[in-house]
């Protein structure tokens, strides 16, 4: 199986130029990049005395927060589907 091309893209988050390097299509790897621009700027609107370091940590914290909440609920949808799967199954 070929490997994927490696692209080297540069991006700015919270007014600093970062070149991520990765497999991902340049789209993809701007989109994230302007999402984490958009909650750094949201956690610093209302924390404006951080600096850019805490910032990214606040930000990776509330980004990882998002991704457990969304990982559970999707836990649940699959057990949801499956219950309801089985209870058809049986009424056949």
């Amino acid at each position: 199986m070929a490997r994927k091309e490696r692209e080297r893209i540069t991006v700015e988050i919270h007014n600093k130029k970062y070149t991520i390097v990765g497999e991902e299509p340049a789209s993809h790897v701007r989109l994230v990049a302007s999402l984490v621009d958009q909650k750094m700027d949201e956690i610093h609107q209302s924390n404006h005395h951080l600096d850019t370091t805490k910032l990214a940590v606040l930000t990776a914290v509330n980004t990882m927060n998002d991704y457990l909440k969304l990982k559970e609920d999707y836990a649940k949808l699959l057990g949801s589907i499956r219950n309801q799967e089985d209870h058809q199954r049986k009424r056949k």
